[in-house]
């Protein structure tokens, strides 16, 4: 297990008031434990940037009704089939799907794939949820 450090930070007053209302909202059990979830969010920001190896999800919600959707959507799934790892299918009304997407690769790549997908006509509304395989981070 590596090594603990302890620092000071030093902080405009109201910053800290606003990142101890932070952590009670969050409902974190210490100051260190929201700056280390901080930290690690920038570092996973990093490996995107770096177009690492990493993982995310993309998420997107369609109207099924509209005309060969289905059939656009299924078939860009499979143009990046070595980056899907795995798909969850929900039927959220008569007219309206979620799909969820598990992906891995290059930052890049993903991006890729998240924009060829949301930016399909039908799709209402989707997001690209970065995050990293963990590899690098302690």
């Amino acid at each position: 297990m590596a090594r603990v450090v302890r620092f000071g930070v030093s902080l405009d007053e109201r910053l800290l008031k606003e990142f101890d209302r932070h952590i009670k909202r969050r409902k974190y059990t210490s100051r260190s434990e929201a700056l280390r979830d901080l930290i690690r969010d920038n570092l996973v920001g990093r490996e995107w940037d770096q177009d690492k190896e990493t993982v995310g999800t993309i998420t997107f919600v369609y109207d099924h009704h509209v005309r060969d959707l289905t059939g656009k959507l299924t078939h860009l799934q499979h143009d990046f089939q070595g980056h899907i790892l795995a798909g969850m299918h929900v039927h959220l009304d008569h007219d309206h799907c979620l799909e969820v997407l598990v992906v891995k690769g290059r930052g890049s790549e993903i991006r890729k794939i998240a924009d060829a997908l949301v930016s399909v006509k039908g799709v209402k509304h989707g997001k690209l949820t970065m995050t990293t395989t963990g590899k690098d981070l302690r």
